[in-house]
Formats: C-alpha cells, structure tokens, sequence
C-alpha cells in the first residue's frame, strides 16, 4: 500500500542546506511518509550525507541530471505517494507537527492544497500568505510554493511534467495551468507550512527577466486569448493603482483627490466616446 504522501528533495552540492531539510523531515511527528531525495551528483559530501540516513530514506539517487526540474520529474516518476511535496535543500517544515495537521485534510475533495511559508534569506524572514481564493490575475503577479503545496501525484501523469526547458517558471506553468485552464479543485489549508530557503535562482532579481520570458510563453501557449488583457491585469496590480484604491477607502483624502482630478481633466482632450 503506498503512503499517503511523498517528500522529494532536491539537492546539488548544498550538504549544509540537505542536512537542514534532513533534520526537519525525520523530525516530523508523523513519519508515515515516502522520503525521495534526488541528488544530481554532488562532490560536496552530500553523497556521504544521504548514505548516513539511507536507512530512513526511501528512494535515494546520485546521478547527473539537466537542471532543477529535470531532477524534479525525476523524483515524481519514482515517487509512489498519494501526494507529493517538494522540500528541496535549505527548505524545512514550519514545525515539527506539520504532516500530522495536514494529512487528514489530505482527502478526495480536492488535488492541490497549498498553504502559507516562511521566506528566510540572510538578515531577513517574512510570511507570505496566500488568498483562498486563486485566479487567472493572481497568477499573473504571484504564484503559490511548491515547499507548501501537498499536489496529486497523478496530475503530473494526467497533464504534463515540469518544463524542462523553463529554468524559473516550470511550478509556476503547472500551478496556473491545472488550476485556471483544467479547473483543478485546490484548498486552501489556512496553516503555515514551510520555511522557504529564499536564496535559490528563483528568487535572485537577476532571474526576474528570464522569469517574466517564461511565463509570456506560458501565457502565449495556454492562455493567448487573455494576452491582449495582460497590460491592462498589470496596471490592475500596479503600485500606483494600489494606493489609488488606498486612497479611495479614506473619505478626506478622496474628496482632495477627486478635485485635483477634476481640475486637472480640465486641461485635458475630451475622452472620446467608444
């Protein structure tokens, strides 16, 4: 009979960040769990590292592999649970109880459950919540974590596996893909549930040029019936249409805004009618 859940970690030459993320998987006070660790040939000492637990590891592989998400297909193909969640290095459980809160939410009524995590990076941890709610403008500016996201294995097999070719936005595809173009049902957990190692590829402002690439093909690929609506999504979540709508909730400061509009249109063409 196979577990309910799988945790796959990934990891190339980050012994330290493994043996964190070792640590907060046995610690775990259920242990009822499929553990997967897919190495990609480390020469750090990780491969030492992972032949000191084999005993409570139940897949282990060291081996070359193409990137982040071709080690992650890989663990999915091998993985047997019910569910799987990635908790690659440097990423931990919120706690120690974790699995043992969520598990039993674990059910039929839904094949993604997500819920919130800690992003940790040198001299900075902050919370990230997530609404219960997710739609296509959502996915747009943000997206939710792998590290705190129980997915259904057989989504994978039923749609697709990571894009291998993608080197930032391959989970993000997945997650807007399954959840806004198949109609995934999703839940919402309401619990904290990892500490996010925010120091990867990802989350370096030097990758948000090839992250912003990946999901325009994305959206070209999947969704081109919204692309004309993309701009205008984004001015929607802009900074300055934010503290508009900031503004608006405070009676004083609309009536002073409104005026300078008025006066301001004053000066300016005519909007002309469509």
């Amino acid at each position: 009979m196979s577990k309910k859940i799988s945790i796959i970690t990934v990891n190339y030459n980050d012994k330290n960040g493994l043996q964190k993320t070792i640590n907060s998987v046995l610690s775990q006070t259920f242990q009822d769990f499929e553990f997967v660790i897919m190495d990609g040939g480390s020469t750090d000492g990780s491969a030492d590292l992972i032949e000191k637990y084999k005993d409570r590891i139940d897949v282990a592989v060291s081996e070359k592999d193409s990137g982040v998400f071709n080690a992650m297909n890989k663990a999915i193909k091998m993985a047997t649970g019910e569910f799987v969640i990635f908790m690659n290095g440097g990423d931990i459980f919120y706690n120690e109880k974790v699995l043992e809160e969520v598990i039993p939410i674990l059910n039929a009524d839904a094949d993604i459950y997500y819920g919130d995590n800690y992003k940790e990076s040198p001299g900075s941890k902050r919370l990230k919540t997530y609404p219960e709610r997710l739609d296509f403008s959502f996915f747009y500016t943000s997206s939710i974590n792998h590290q705190s996201t129980f997915i259904r294995r057989s989504l994978f097999d039923r749609y697709f596996y990571y894009n291998e070719s993608y080197k930032i936005a391959s989970d993000w595809e997945f997650f807007v893909y399954t959840i806004c173009h198949e109609n995934v049902p999703y839940q919402y957990l309401k619990k904290t549930i990892a500490i996010y190692d925010f120091t990867g590829i990802s989350s370096n402002p030097k990758s948000s040029e090839q992250f912003i690439k990946e999901k325009s093909l994305t959206f070209q690929k999947y969704f081109p019936a919204f692309v004309a609506d993309y701009k205008e999504v984004g001015e929607l979540n802009s900074k300055r249409f934010l503290q508009f709508q900031h503004i608006k909730k405070h009676a004083f400061a609309w009536k002073i805004l409104k005026g300078f509009i008025s006066i301001l249109l004053l000066f300016l063409p005519k909007v002309p009618k469509k």
